[in-house]
């Protein structure tokens, strides 16, 4: 399992690469929608992202509830751990 700072600073890469978003504005409580503007579309790109990370294919069930940061890196720590 990928360790929660590992991942979590992956995504702060991401979010800067693909959002212009400011990898100090990325912590574990932000919510995607409300504080980072990510919206459905961007999430697509997001789950592209972490396809390459993980190798797997994210499944939609799991995704669909996510809210916040954090919501994102439980979903890559039990992606890698399975």
């Amino acid at each position: 399992m990928l360790a929660q700072e590992t991942v979590l600073e992956k995504l702060r890469e991401w979010m800067e690469d693909l959002f212009e978003i400011a990898p100090e504005e990325v912590q574990l409580e932000s919510n995607l929608a409300s504080d980072l503007d990510v919206d459905s579309i961007d999430a697509i790109d997001l789950v592209v992202k972490i396809k390459e990370l993980t190798g797997k294919q994210v499944n939609p069930e799991d995704f669909k509830n996510v809210r916040t940061v954090q919501d994102v890196v439980v979903v890559i720590q039990n992606m890698s751990a399975a």
